[in-house]
């Protein structure tokens, strides 16, 4: 019996997270290591999953198959391809910079006689979350990937709830009151969601007779499987659905500014780079494939939302006071791009959304951690409370910088790629979206640049004077991140090279082909 790799690689974060939590309260230090030390473990385990995945084989590949429930045709199934190796790759690179980047985030903070914020349980949870967000994106079987997507919410509802921001700042009942309301409405958002979602999960058991991915599709391709039209796009409906407010599409998305707004700068990193892509890759491997002729029945009102998305999205952030809410309502105009490649049914649009999910993962993450850096040092997120930064903290501005123009797809850096590949998609079959989303480029150069001025240029505010620059633990944060967006900007074949055949796999599964360009190229 070979080894369980995929197992090995979510049962590592998830038996870490226990073994964290377990930490005497006296050896806070201790564990921030421990969970430090697995998330690197994490990581190599992910290295060896993009080693040994072969992009020209199998589209399932390293696949485990064992009985669970059977009465139920229940298994524990899992199995990558190529979009789910970069996401796996994704996750697992950037929770040790989460954990590095949070390392006094959670640290206990006395007000009066009163001792809260467990840093064992801050570490634990994120590495509860990271094993979660694994699983979900090896699992071929429906009903597994419906209990670690709900499940995920779980931890990060004790995140933003018990270490939000606010209270690092304040501490006072106001603060705690804004955490509260933003941990509930994540997790009333996404529980909906799901209880929608878990209606269809039956339904297609109910249909198909069992919840295996693979022989569901296979069913359907060699046609011993048939779908009611009302029937499979009610089922499509209820997946999509949960997809869409976990993305979050427009006008699903509203818990997110909260949930970002109240979270540390860290846990922020999490929801909005690793737990959201957990709902554009479930549309990739679920919706597409299941149900591809309810997908491209819907497709024409999910272009419109997801450039509803786009521009709403970067409206949004050009208004915005608070740095942190910037970002979110930044990540909601990003993510209407990823859907806007995935539903194109193009392969340039679907291999630029994935391209998308783990270069804005990236992005995001260096312009969040940054930010996270700079509020901890002024005590507050808004953007009027800063000025001339760039004078005193020459290196953190820089580095703010490059992280801003990687989330305006400056050419050179890794977003632009995907950016590029997503508008090519949508123009070659849907000129008249592709025009409307490439505003959302011209207002994200907006935003970051007003950030960037309003916070790094000018004089210089007497409250940033004596600003100390990055140490040493953060530049060890931002350092790679930045190296990895130029790496990415110039040479992206790395990635599109795994990614790639299982994008022609869906493209197959939809019965779609790329449109013939009008006009011939010369001989």
């Amino acid at each position: 019996m070979s080894f369980p790799l995929l197992t090995a690689t979510a049962a590592l974060p998830a038996l870490g997270a226990v073994a964290t939590a377990a930490v005497p309260a006296a050896r806070r230090t201790a564990a921030k290591w421990l969970a430090l030390l697995v998330s690197l473990a994490t990581l190599a385990l992910g290295i060896t999953i993009l080693v040994r995945f072969d992009p020209s084989g199998d589209r399932y590949q390293l696949t485990e198959s064992h009985p669970w429930i059977a009465d139920f045709g229940v298994r524990y199934e899992l199995g990558v391809d190529g979009i789910a190796v970069a996401l796996i790759g994704l996750t697992a690179l950037l929770i040790p910079f989460v954990i590095l980047a949070g390392w006094h985030d959670a640290d206990p903070l006395e007000t009066g006689n009163k001792r809260w914020r467990p840093t064992q349980g801050f570490f634990a949870l994120i590495l509860a979350v990271e094993a979660m967000v694994i699983i979900s994106f090896e699992a071929t079987d429906v009903f597994l990937f419906y209990i670690f997507f709900e499940a995920m919410l779980i931890p990060m509802y004790f995140l933003i709830g018990g270490f939000g921001d606010s209270a690092h700042e304040h501490g006072d009942e106001a603060a705690a009151t804004q955490r509260s309301y933003a941990a509930v409405k994540f997790l009333l958002y996404n529980l909906v969601g799901g209880l929608i979602m878990l209606a269809a999960v039956i339904g297609l058991y109910v249909v198909a007779g069992n919840f295996s991915l693979a022989d569901i599709a296979q069913a359907r391709a060699d046609g011993t499987l048939h779908m009611a039209t009302n029937t499979e796009r009610w089922l499509f409906l209820g997946f999509f659905f949960a997809f869409a407010v976990k993305a979050p599409l427009w006008p699903l998305h509203t818990w997110l500014p909260n949930a970002m707004g109240e979270a540390t700068a860290p846990v922020a990193v999490l929801i909005t780079a690793v737990v959201d892509k957990v709902g554009t890759f479930a549309m990739l491997r679920f919706c597409l494939q299941l149900f591809p002729n309810a997908s491209k029945w819907a497709t024409p009102v999910i272009l419109v939302l997801a450039v509803i998305s786009i521009i709403y999205g970067a409206l949004l952030a050009v208004g915005q006071r608070d740095i942190k809410r910037l970002v979110a309502y930044a990540s909601i105009s990003h993510f209407g791009f990823i859907v806007l490649g995935i539903f194109a049914m193009t392969s340039q649009g679907q291999s630029g959304a994935t391209l998308y999910m783990v270069n804005h993962g990236i992005s995001t993450a260096a312009l969040m951690l940054v930010a996270g850096f700079l509020i901890s040092r002024r005590g507050s997120r808004l953007i009027a409370d800063y000025g001339g930064v760039q004078k005193v903290a020459p290196v953190l501005a820089g580095t703010f910088l490059i992280g801003g123009l990687a989330t305006l797809s400056l050419p050179g850096l890794a977003p632009f790629v995907s950016e590029f590949l997503v508008l090519v998609g949508t123009f070659s079959r849907y000129p008249a979206i592709g025009i409307i989303a490439t505003f959302g480029i011209v207002l994200a150069a907006l935003y970051t640049l007003v950030l960037y001025q309003r916070t790094m240029t000018g004089p210089v505010k007497p409250e940033v004077a004596s600003m100390p620059d990055l140490r040493p633990r953060e530049l060890l944060v931002v350092a790679p991140l930045i190296v990895l967006l130029i790496f990415l900007g110039v040479y992206p074949k790395p990635i599109t090279d795994i990614v790639n055949p299982a994008v022609k796999q869906t493209m197959s599964d939809v019965h779609k082909k790329d449109p013939k360009p009008s006009v011939e190229a010369a001989k």
